[in-house]
């Protein structure tokens, strides 16, 4: 288990300082809308779920790997709690139908983005095992 934590933690190192930076660099409309944080969730739904179709359907990718990408990288990478935060501040400063409209987004979108990310692994490992044969 001791083992497993340092792959976990040195993928959350990692995945939060990619979701810093990227919160640095995308910049915010003059609304307040978080469009970086729903940048950072809708990719982590969309690399998670291809990660967990195409990677994990190879038996070459070893636990630590799985713990490192799946579970660190991604899940410091996304942010549930920013995105509630984020939907509170902006019901606070009077922006119901902006926080309504970053909700629906956020959800539908993330759904949308794990099927395609689904999609794409399965498509990927089905060319994948096409060429081994």
């Amino acid at each position: 288990m001791g083992k497993n934590l340092l792959f976990v933690g040195a993928g959350g190192f990692g995945g939060t300082l990619l979701r810093y930076g990227l919160d640095e660099i995308i910049p915010a409309p003059l609304n307040g809308f978080p469009a970086a944080i729903l940048f950072i969730n809708l990719a982590g739904c969309l690399f998670l779920g291809w990660f967990l179709t195409y990677c994990l359907s190879s038996s070459n990718i070893s636990a630590q790997v799985r713990l490192f990408i799946g579970t660190g990288f991604t899940g410091a990478f996304t942010t549930f709690s920013t995105f509630t935060v984020d939907t509170v501040r902006l019901i606070g400063n009077g922006q119901d139908a902006v926080a309504v409209i970053y909700v629906i987004v956020s959800v539908v979108g993330g759904l949308l983005m794990s099927c395609i990310g689904v999609w794409l692994g399965r498509k990927m490992s089905s060319k994948r095992e096409g060429a081994a044969v």
